[in-house]
């Protein structure tokens, strides 16, 4: 049986292989200051957002999670995406709807309530390419309340209020720094999760895997060279685990069992490339540790229902 190759610096980390696939980019960013009370209705934003508080209180309601969330300065909140929400100076105050606000012209800064300045925030999007989504808004719990006390939030406020600076200049560069601004701002999220006691209690998928000391291993091991012929018995005991205990914790963790995972994470790297570079498919296939170019093929097409040079075909049509 074939060793698992040496654990070196040259095997990347699967958050750095991640950032590399999801296309990362700050679409928007904006501001918010407040005083006195006031309430205001978000929709679902449809991609991954980041609200950081840079000044005062602010609660967070949001559909599905029962308790409002305080958020006090130098607090950061995640949000997946798919929930509408609510920002206001308290729960109880009935919102104003921002959608008509997002159809006109504004400025950097928005304000609600009275004049004067109890409050400031400031929103940014993440978005993110189809194998971003894939891999990030369904890992993702709804919700992560990231506090000022943490080893993260002070990084991402900084992130966020330059990103905000770059976004709304014209300096040059301005979009380049915004992009990059954006993947560290990703950086900071993954870190959060994979720091936090509750991530047991987030959505099975590889970043909850990474998440589990005992798991993580074994997913580093597959992330950093998808192309060896992993087995469950190397996986195992990387992990130091039987091979039954090992099998069940990553599909409890990860919810596909590992040699699964494996084939699903190979199919991802071929997408992206497939998407973005000219590489022959049985170049693809070799990189992949797949031994003829038909085997790769026959995997691609049960996993997209197309054969790699139709998807890559159709993803430059747009199709």
């Amino acid at each position: 049986m074939s060793a698992p190759p040496p654990m070196t610096a040259t095997l990347r980390d699967p958050i750095t292989e991640t950032l590399e696939l999801t296309g990362a980019r700050c679409a928007l960013s904006c501001g918010l200051t407040a005083a006195g009370n006031w309430a205001l209705a978000f929709p679902a934003p449809g991609r991954l957002k980041i609200q950081a508080v840079l000044q005062g209180t602010i609660w967070l309601v949001m559909e599905g999670i029962e308790h409002p969330v305080r958020l006090a300065t130098g607090d950061i909140a995640v949000l997946a995406g798919d929930r509408g929400y609510i920002l206001a100076s308290d729960p109880a105050v009935p919102p104003v709807d921002m959608v008509p606000r997002f159809r006109a012209p504004t400025e950097s800064f928005t304000h609600a309530g009275d004049e004067g300045l109890d409050a400031v925030t400031i929103g940014g999007h993440i978005d993110l390419n189809t194998t971003g989504k894939d891999l990030l808004l369904s890992a993702l719990p709804p919700l992560m309340h990231v506090g000022a006390a943490t080893a993260e939030a002070p990084a991402a406020c900084w992130l966020m209020d330059q990103t905000l600076r770059e976004i709304r200049s014209d300096a040059p560069g301005a979009a380049f720094a915004a992009e990059h601004l954006a993947q560290l701002l990703l950086v900071q999220v993954f870190r959060t999760f994979l720091t936090s006691a509750n991530a047991d209690a987030y959505p099975t998928g590889w970043l909850r895997a990474l998440a589990d000391e005992r798991i993580a291993p074994a997913l580093r091991l597959i992330h950093g060279d998808p192309a060896h012929p992993w087995t469950l018995t190397e996986l195992a005991r990387a992990a130091a685990m039987s091979r039954t205990t090992f099998a069940q914790r990553f599909k409890e963790t990860a919810g596909v069992p590992p040699l699964t995972y494996l084939c699903a994470w190979r199919m991802r790297l071929a997408r992206h490339t497939l998407r973005r570079e000219d590489t022959s498919v049985s170049s693809i296939a070799a990189s992949l540790g797949y031994r003829s170019e038909s085997a790769f093929s026959n995997a691609f097409k049960r996993t997209t229902g197309l054969s790699p040079r139709r998807y890559r075909d159709a993803a430059r049509t747009g199709d």
